[in-house]
């Protein structure tokens, strides 16, 4: 009884802080306490939370070849390492499929479908078992034609919660990135199928369109990225506490949305 009344009061407690930050004059969004201030306000709804990043392939799995050799398991570790660092910073419980340039079979196996098979089954028991509150897992998409561009996310169809999560954070990426304007799209994928927990899968772009598999191999684009991710699960579990609750502003958005990623060692 004691930890759930803990738990009221606390939410209450963000809640209040929370009216206070609207009160402020919007001159205080200018200054640099209002970046500090809207990454508390954006922290609130992932305190406490479980949450699978997974950056898709690694070790024997490249995932996609671009042109110059760039590999996508490389792409989607950077993106997925700084997501799970701001989502720690802000207070949530990050478990990592992985931290290296490695996938989950076992030593012993040698044929590349049951390795695969072994690595996928591992990512999605990680998530069951700990029952995690929701799965992001970073990808990256390619075509056969050079002109796709733009990130998307996919989720199982027929998961509503899975669906609304995606929905909100491709809104995000929509909103931070300003270079796309997909949907958000159903799909049957091994790890979105298999979780028993919300899952989305986030191709963050095209590593066969020149221009975005430049920006997909840039530092700073892949804060953006993560950062619009970390935003849209946010909002995610914003809306799921107290549905129309106004705890986030576009205002809060759009501060937190310019602020320089920070720091993160490179893969």
């Amino acid at each position: 009884m004691f930890i759930k009344a803990f738990k009221i009061n606390k939410r209450y407690l963000f809640a209040t802080a929370f009216l206070v930050f609207l009160a402020l004059p919007v001159t205080m969004y200018l200054d640099a306490g209002a970046a500090r201030e809207s990454q508390a306000v954006l922290a609130w709804p992932v305190v406490d939370k479980v949450i699978v990043v997974d950056p898709g392939h690694g070790g024997f799995d490249p995932g996609v070849v671009g042109k110059n050799g760039v590999m996508e398991k490389d792409i989607n570790l950077a993106i997925g390492k700084r997501l799970a660092a701001e989502l720690k910073q802000a207070g949530a419980t990050v478990l990592m499929t992985r931290e290296t340039d490695s996938d989950l079979s076992e030593p012993g196996t040698t044929s590349l479908l049951e390795k695969k098979q072994e690595d996928l089954k591992k990512r999605v028991a990680l998530a069951n078992e700990h029952k995690a509150d929701l799965l992001i897992s970073i990808h990256v998409n390619s075509h056969s034609s050079e002109a796709p561009r733009g990130a998307q996310t996919f989720v199982q169809p027929g998961f509503s919660e899975s669906k609304r999560a995606g929905q909100i954070i491709q809104s995000e990426l929509t909103n931070f990135l300003k270079n796309t304007d997909r949907l958000t799209k159903e799909a049957d994928y091994y790890i979105t199928r298999n979780t028993s927990i919300p899952a989305v899968l986030v191709e963050t772009g095209f590593i066969t369109n020149a221009s975005e598999s430049r920006l997909l191999q840039d530092p700073a684009y892949q804060g953006k990225v993560s950062r619009a991710i970390y935003a849209g699960i946010a909002r995610y579990f914003a809306a799921a506490a107290e549905a129309g609750a106004p705890y986030y502003s576009e205002e809060v958005i759009k501060v937190f949305k310019e602020q320089t990623p920070g720091p993160l060692g490179e893969p």
